[in-house]
């Protein structure tokens, strides 16, 4: 039998917290789907001062529940994911880090900030109009996406734990170069996005994993460990 499929959950868990008690049945559920088994090693923030432990994993999924711990470690990880072409799944907070990761290090926003823990600074990421936490609602997809593949649905219904998201007012500049806007709400704002020079890099500002909770599959999640699986 093959090694087991070695990956990294990057976040600070949280017993109470919804997502972190989907994630690993999700986790669980993509392998008994795929026929293979996993390593899902869970990475406190605090611990990533040395990434090393990364670079022996083989996907990297940045996990909900900011304003992590060590912010500047989460960017390095989401960083090193996307310049090394590690397969790379973000969900809520780590959708929202990974706008302003893309912002700064690809568009050279130095200033890309996040209203929830910036004070000054371009607010890539912004409050939202309406607050999401422990709200449901429809997305749609873009045709051809990685996230309507993984799907094989261009809408679908999800769950969301927050209350920040990507500010409209920079939402054209930010899809100008290699990230695509791929996923939307019914108003029009953005609810995923992907990279389009990468084996496999999509984040959320919904949480998949939730599918689990109601004994589903998370489609993403098992696109996720397939591309892992694709890179071996």
């Amino acid at each position: 039998m093959s090694s087991p499929l070695r990956l990294s959950l990057v976040g600070d868990y949280r017993a109470d917290a919804v997502a972190h008690q989907a994630i690993p049945l999700a986790i669980e559920r993509a392998a008994a789907h795929l026929n293979i088994r996993v390593d899902a090693e869970w990475i406190a923030t605090e611990q990533l001062g040395d990434l090393s432990r990364l670079q022996q994993r083989e996907a990297i999924w940045v996990v909900p529940g900011s304003p992590y711990h060590n912010d500047a470690g989460v960017f390095a990880t989401i960083r090193l994911a996307r310049e090394q072409g590690k397969p790379f799944l973000g969900s809520c907070g780590g959708f929202q880090y990974a706008v302003i990761e893309y912002a700064r290090n690809v568009l050279d926003w130095q200033d890309a900030a996040h209203a929830e823990t910036d004070r000054a600074g371009r607010m890539v990421i912004a409050p939202l109009s309406c607050s999401l936490v422990e709200q449901r609602g429809a997305v749609r997809f873009e045709a051809g996406s990685r996230i309507a593949q993984a799907y094989a649905t261009l809408s679908s219904d999800e769950g969301y734990h927050c209350n920040f998201g990507v500010n409209p007012e920079f939402t054209a500049a930010l899809a100008g170069k290699t990230l695509d806007i791929t996923a939307w709400d019914a108003d029009g704002d953005v609810r995923g996005v992907e990279l389009q020079d990468h084996p496999f890099f999509v984040a959320t500002l919904f949480q998949s994993e939730r599918a689990a909770l109601q004994q589903q599959d998370s489609p993403l999640v098992i696109a996720w460990m397939q591309a892992a699986l694709a890179q071996r």
